[in-house]
């Protein structure tokens, strides 16, 4: 006979057994969750501390001269998805698994898609990746999904050590959520040179002060939060009219202008412990008056100055070694020997890889570079992926994507970054703000650029929300004159006009100016002496062309954020209290700006 426990001793002991999983299976996943979600340890341990990581010298010790020269070498990837027998991933796997690059650089792609790649790609590597991106606009400047911020002349605009602080951290949150380790970010450059195309909005301004700050800020963000933040391009690159993508551009400042302007934030961010800082492809004969040399292979300015005399201890890394400003002029081989004598540590985007690995090889078994040179760089680099904790673990999770990217806290700072930064210039005749009655409103998109018909979609789109009787024209770089002429028949029948004047900022395009049949329509919508409204989603310096218009606003970027933020603005629905962080010359000073409290 089978004796029963009595039924209340049973449910007792059911009760506890299941209170007791159930509370063992929260303590897992919570310790589990925390583990994983935890912030990355902040990057201010000095290089005195992570030396003593016993995996750094014990991973260098077994590297041969072709892994540790593979270490130098970074290449791009896209965080697209890609099958598994595509070329894209056979030709990763040989440069992975081959010449053991010691990192990737991620050019757009997906949340998803990018964390999953970049897990694979850390499996394939013996030596954990450092991985890389250009994420001067927050993570979302790469991968759609995550939070896109405006560029740092808005921030300069805004004049907010928060906001710059912010936009680092979330940068960096976001950023090491998909595995991504360093951004190549802040534009430390000072735009000092109107006519720049390349720099313009991607500099925070023209006064060094101000640069200094609010990249000093966005730098603690991201290495506060795990992220390694690059200040760019050494020594200077704000005072040019040509794009080092494809031409070596010349700064002939003397010495004492290079110390005050150029040099100054490069100095700032050393002192607040930037990782890392990229040269320029720049021709600057003050620091070295080699005929044609780049600041990138030149000893003189990398080594002596940056590291010598700027005791600068961090990762030095080139631009692109794609770029005209080296192609022109040096063999993939060539540059490749140069920038390492010169003092680099890391070598973006080789032209030829294979040339490159294998004449640094050759140089170091004639004797022309030692080992030991390459060795230090390699030990630089094994102590930031010591200090990133990859040697513990290399990959990321992919479940806690959604708790960790595009979140609504971080869209709400970058909103308000993109609010702050408006910029009223003028405003003859208290045009703005305007009402919400139903006047007629012509509102007109001109964009610059080819196929970029409807770059200001977003503020027609919030115009015609507040006036749903607006009339819209929207034109880019191709469209004829009969349709501009078109335009200004609506125009002469609306009641108000307003202009979003769109031209993209983009490598290789030599210029971030505005179609001259554009100019001259706004001109002529100025001569109808009806109240006009311009706005600059680009270049605050579009201003020069017309300076007779009654109303300027600048928004600083064509993204859907800013235009609302700019919308929002002229009918009198947040506060305006940007100020200009560039001069306009012979119009407006640096540090102007019209306030309007809502």
């Amino acid at each position: 006979m089978v004796r029963r426990k009595p039924f209340f001793l049973s449910l007792f002991l059911t009760s506890i057994f299941s209170l007791s999983f159930s509370l063992f299976s929260l303590f897992f996943l919570f310790s589990l969750s925390g583990c994983a979600t935890a912030p990355p340890a902040k990057l201010t341990e000095s290089a005195a501390m992570v030396k003593t990581h016993p995996w750094v010298e014990k991973t260098l010790h077994r590297l041969s001269l072709e892994e540790k020269i593979g270490q130098l070498l970074f290449v791009s990837i896209s965080g697209r998805f890609f099958p598994a027998d595509s070329d894209e991933m056979s030709r990763l796997r040989y440069l992975i698994r081959e010449k053991k690059v010691g990192g990737v650089i991620l050019f757009g792609g997906e949340v998803y898609e990018t964390a999953l790649l970049l897990n694979q790609l850390q499996k394939w590597a013996r030596v954990p990746l450092l991985v890389a991106s250009d994420l001067e606009r927050g993570a979302g400047n790469q991968i759609n999904g995550a939070t896109v911020f405006p560029p740092l002349m808005a921030l300069g605009a805004a004049d907010s050590d928060d906001l710059a602080y912010e936009m680092g951290r979330i940068t960096a949150l976001e950023a090491r959520a998909v595995g991504i380790h360093q951004t190549y970010a802040p534009v430390v450059d000072v735009n000092i040179n109107p006519d720049n195309p390349i720099i313009n909005t991607r500099s925070v301004g023209e006064d060094p002060e101000l640069v200094s700050r609010i990249a000093i800020n966005f730098i603690r963000g991201c290495q506060e939060n795990g992220l390694i933040a690059t200040a760019k391009h050494f020594p200077g690159h704000g005072d040019t009219d040509l794009d080092s993508h494809t031409l070596l551009p010349v700064i002939s400042a003397d010495l004492e202008r290079l110390e005050k302007v150029e040099l100054l934030p490069f100095k700032r961010a050393i002192e607040a412990g930037v990782k890392s800082i990229m040269t320029a492809h720049l021709h600057v004969p003050a620091l070295d008056s080699t005929p044609g040399l780049p600041a990138t292979l030149s000893p003189l300015i990398l080594s002596e100055l940056l590291r010598k005399k700027f005791n600068f201890q961090g990762i030095i890394v080139t631009d692109a070694l794609t770029m005209g400003g080296i192609t022109r002029s040096f063999s993939p081989a060539e540059a490749a020997i140069r920038a390492i004598k010169a003092g680099v540590d890391c070598l973006l985007l080789p032209a030829d890889i294979d040339a490159a690995s294998a004449a640094l090889k050759e140089a170091v078994r004639s004797g022309e570079i030692p080992v030991s040179r390459i060795e230090a760089s390699v030990r630089r680099l094994l102590l930031v992926k010591a200090q990133l904790g990859l040697a513990r673990n290399k990959l990321v999770n992919i479940n806690l994507l959604p708790y960790r990217v595009g979140l609504k806290e971080y869209q709400q700072i970058a909103s308000k970054a993109f609010e702050k930064a408006i910029t009223l210039v003028k405003n003859e005749g208290a045009i703005i703000p305007l009402n919400k009655k139903d006047r007629k409103i012509l509102a007109l998109s001109l964009s610059s650029d080819l196929g970029d018909y409807y770059a200001g979609r977003q503020f027609i789109r919030e115009i015609e929300k507040r006036c749903p009787e607006t009339e819209s024209f929207y034109a880019d770089a191709d469209t004829g004159l009969e349709s501009l002429e078109l335009a200004r028949q609506k125009a002469s029948e609306a009641e108000i006009i307003i202009v979003g004047l769109f031209s993209t900022l983009r490598a290789g395009k030599g210029s971030v100016g505005l179609e001259s049949k554009h100019i001259n329509l706004v001109k002529d919508l100025a001569s109808l002496h009806k109240p006009l409204i311009v706005i600059s989603f680009g270049s605050p310096y579009f201003l020069r062309h017309f300076p007779e218009v009654p109303v300027y606003l600048c928004a600083y970027r064509n993204a859907p954020q800013a235009q609302t933020a700019a919308v929002q603005a002229i009918f009198g629905e947040i506060d305006i209290e940007g100020k200009l962080p560039v001069s306009i010359p012979g119009l407006f000073p640096m540090g102007h700006g019209l306030k309007i409290k809502k």
